[in-house]
């Protein structure tokens, strides 16, 4: 009898898709790091322990994400800045890439839209940039970066979502302000956000997986001093990062545990424009599918009843 087969991944990408950015363009977007001269540094600043702050990104810039003072996870938001509808979808993205993204994954938004916001092009944790990490066909070289643990967890999750005061009331804790998701309904504000606008993250620099029974865990983040998580903005995207109170997550727990707030530390923004026209020649802001439907909807037929008047 036959070994039974492994079930395939549901969504795979025709090799010469889009879905995956491997092409020359990404690899000379991702190279530009390894120069000072390629890039103009913009916008930077400090994302304080237990707060938030929101930026904008403009399409064909490159925002580098860092750990300045050591591990620190950081819960992340992005939608078009332009039309704010139009955001992250992390749901859909774990389905097209994994559920952990890294160097060459893309970030997509939600329907009617679905198309990438952002390109991940460069990952210290995962070995380096798009040419250190992945093969000719797309594929991640052996022995790159961080892998998986002892546990199965792999880092830059997409599985959980923010920390947040109401699942906190609810497991037994204190009312708290300061959560991933209150910082971020904070930082939104001044950009005519509101809390009903913060959506599921994408966990930065944090390392999770689902245990023997599907249930979701975390693990101490293995980011030092210096790491980065960098982003290619496919569109004018507005981005919203909290630095999590649970800081390293070494001392996480609903019961008895340590002090969580000893482990908290800074995260730190960078902003850069290409300075080289000739890096994003051929480049282009990804469209929105196709589809002209209406979900097989249709408006009721029209009858006139003679009387001149056109009832339903």
């Amino acid at each position: 009898m036959a070994a039974p087969r492994r079930p395939p991944p549901a969504y795979t990408a025709p090799k010469d898709s889009t879905v995956h950015a491997t092409s020359p363009i990404y690899r000379n977007i991702s190279e530009t790091a390894s120069d000072p001269s390629k890039r103009v540094l913009g916008t930077h600043f400090t994302v304080r322990p237990c707060s938030g702050q929101a930026w904008v990104v403009p399409a064909g810039h490159i925002c580098r994400l860092t750990t300045p003072e050591g591990p620190q996870v950081g819960d992340l938001n992005i939608w078009n800045a332009k039309n704010p509808r139009e955001r992250l979808w992390a749901a859909r993205t774990r389905q097209i890439h994994a559920s952990h993204v890294s160097v060459g994954d893309r970030l997509w938004s939600n329907l009617p839209y679905l198309r990438p916001l952002v390109t991940i092009t460069g990952d210290s944790l995962a070995g380096g940039q798009l040419h250190d990490i992945l093969d000719g066909d797309g594929k991640q070289k052996e022995g790159t970066g961080f892998g998986t643990s002892q546990w199965g967890g792999r880092v830059h999750d997409l599985l959980g979502t923010r920390c947040d005061p109401y699942v906190n009331l609810l497991m037994g804790g204190d009312s708290f302000d300061f959560h991933c998701h209150s910082n971020l309904t904070r930082a939104v504000a001044p950009h005519g956000l509101t809390e009903l606008d913060v959506h599921d993250v994408l966990n930065v620099f944090q390392v999770t997986g689902l245990d023997e029974e599907g249930k979701y865990f975390m693990e101490t983040s293995p980011a030092k001093q210096g790491e980065y998580f960098e982003f290619f903005a496919e569109v004018d995207v507005l981005c919203a990062l909290s630095a999590c109170p649970g800081g390293d997550l070494s001392n996480w727990g609903w019961e008895e545990k340590g002090d969580m707030g000893a482990t908290t530390r800074p995260l730190g923004v960078e902003v850069y424009k290409i300075a080289e026209n000739k890096v994003l020649e051929g480049w282009s802001e990804p469209q929105c599918p196709k589809y002209t439907g209406l979900h097989g909807m249709r408006m009721p037929q029209r009858e006139n009843d003679g009387s001149g008047f056109v009832g339903l």
